[in-house]
């Protein structure tokens, strides 16, 4: 090829990188996975276990006409640990990843997934499905590494019927390599400000009084959190503000590692440029609240770790609702 005057060198790099997402775009459109069938039809065993994790007591999910959560439909198209044998994954769908491995991204990371639901999923459904690559994107940088992202689109059936669609996205990346650390002074970070409206406000008013407040409902009694304008469980509107004992425990949690952001690092071991955990707190009452745990590594948070409430102000204008672990033996934990 020849250059123009005036036109700049291209570097090898970018001629290699062209040539390979050429190569990974021929991929767009081939099938990664044909006649898949499920393993096991829609059953009740798997809907209540799921039910189970997620906390989802919706009575549409039990008793004789039961539907599945709509959320399970990739569930039921898994392989497990064994795969699915002569329905997996294609033939061009190993050979796109080993493009990518060959050129160096060989690291991977799953990065968001959508789906698109066509009509409910009933216990005896036989679960088939089709897959397909549907996009390789441009070389991508990120804070990750470089590399590029591959959507794969699958096309679920239940008993030969459009059942719904799930797309799922990852990134194959060659992982970014160290630099030096930057020392040179920053502003302080601060959190993003909560959003208060009307229906939450009363919330917010609670934690400047030192008051965890949470709603219970003026007719069925049943507690709420977070605040809604009406009860999810019997739709009545009425409704009044209580104090919860600030008395919980740890029910999930995730430990962040990227991006790094410093006016998360609220532990008292947290490195301001380190990983932080995001729990989602069981009180007493019986709601869940997403927080942090504050006096304990990110890494030695665990779920039932016994906590209690602390409020602590994370910058000059804004406090926050917080736990601590409690009991003996637990690090960081107060009696």
């Amino acid at each position: 090829m020849t250059r123009g005057r005036g036109e700049p060198a291209r570097s090898a790099e970018a001629t290699e990188s062209d040539d390979l997402y050429e190569k990974l775009k021929a991929y767009e459109g081939r099938a990664a996975a044909v006649a898949g069938r499920g393993k096991d039809p829609v059953n009740e065993p798997m809907i209540r276990h799921w039910c189970e994790a997620m906390g989802d007591t919706d009575a549409a999910y039990t008793g004789p006409e039961a539907v599945a959560p709509p959320t399970m439909l990739q569930v039921w198209t898994m392989g497990g640990l064994s795969g699915h044998g002569h329905s997996g994954r294609s033939e061009a769908y190993d050979e796109l990843f080993a493009l990518l491995d060959d050129a160096g991204y060989a690291s991977v990371v799953a990065t968001d997934c959508e789906q698109e639901y066509l009509r409910p999923l009933r216990p005896g459904d036989g679960i088939t499905f089709d897959a397909v690559i549907e996009s390789v994107s441009e070389r991508k940088t990120t804070k990750l590494g470089t590399g590029y992202f591959v959507t794969t689109r699958m096309d679920v059936r239940a008993d030969g019927e459009p059942a719904g669609t799930h797309r799922f996205r990852i990134l194959k990346f060659a992982p970014a390599r160290s630099r030096p650390a930057d020392t040179r002074p920053r502003p302080t970070a601060k959190r993003p400000r909560p959003v208060i409206n009307r229906d939450n406000a009363g919330f917010w008013d609670g934690v400047a009084g030192h008051q965890l407040l949470i709603q219970r409902c003026g007719d069925c009694a049943r507690p709420r959190f977070p605040w809604l304008p009406g009860c999810n469980a019997c739709g009545s509107p009425e409704w009044e503000a209580v104090e919860a004992s600030g008395e919980g425990t740890v029910y999930s949690y995730v430990v962040m590692h990227h991006p790094p952001f410093p006016a998360f690092a609220v532990s008292d071991h947290a490195d301001a440029a380190g990983p932080y955990a995001v729990v989602l707190v069981e009180l007493a009452e019986g709601v869940r609240v997403i927080s942090q745990v504050v006096g304990v590594p990110p890494g030695e948070v665990r779920i039932g770790m016994p906590v209690r409430l602390e409020f602590r102000r994370v910058d000059e204008e804004l406090e926050l609702p917080l736990f601590r672990p409690v009991g003996a033996g637990v690090p960081g934990g107060v009696r």
